[in-house]
């Protein structure tokens, strides 16, 4: 029986995106494994598979939004592949992307790609720890004056509070992950036995 989606997906996360080690994460918080998403939202199927799987949650959500965006850099693999794989689909769902901090030149934007004002809009980001990066992403956003439909992650770590976090900043939009990192260790184990 051929794979889902998302199961592909969980396969190559496990295989390329998942490390053990001694690792400090952008929060400043130690870990024994690190979760590089970039490694498989910019391999080749992994964009392809990447956009499937979020416009799949997308539509089960019934999020009807105009654009996709997250913080860079990185939701903007997540923000390409669903904007390109939507526009196959038939009904284009357009990119947007969210600077650290407004640019000293040129417009001197924040957010870059889509720009209408009062859009419904939807959150990315590749993974969520303290959720710092997807709460900056949505404040920009708001900022902006996109109307938030609902906050995504690719993959969850469930610690040091970022579910809680995002939740409260996102209300009333809600927040889904596509994974925990409980699974894609799971997936690493199943593999390895």
């Amino acid at each position: 029986m051929a794979q889902s989606a998302r199961e592909q997906l969980l396969d190559l996360l496990a295989t390329n995106s998942f490390r053990l080690g001694e690792f400090t994460l952008s929060s400043g918080l130690k870990s024994d494994y690190y979760v590089d998403c970039r490694t498989t939202t910019l391999h080749a199927r992994g964009a392809e598979l990447t956009g499937q799987v979020f416009l799949e949650l997308f539509r089960q959500q019934g999020w009807k939004a105009a654009a996709v965006g997250g913080l860079t850099m990185g939701a903007d693999p997540i923000v390409v592949a669903a904007a390109v794989v939507s526009s196959y689909a038939g009904y284009p769902i357009h990119g947007f992307l969210v600077r650290k901090a407004e640019k000293s030149h040129g417009m001197g934007r924040r957010v870059e790609g889509f720009q209408e004002k009062g859009a419904n809009v939807i959150i990315v980001d590749d993974v969520c720890t303290t959720g710092s990066s997807t709460i900056q992403a949505i404040e920009a956003a708001r900022e902006f004056g996109f109307n938030i439909v609902g906050v995504a992650c690719l993959v969850e770590r469930e610690e040091a509070g970022g579910r809680p976090a995002v939740e409260k900043a996102a209300a009333p939009a809600p927040f889904i992950s596509i994974f925990k990192a409980e699974e894609v260790k799971a997936r690493i184990k199943q593999a390895s036995n």
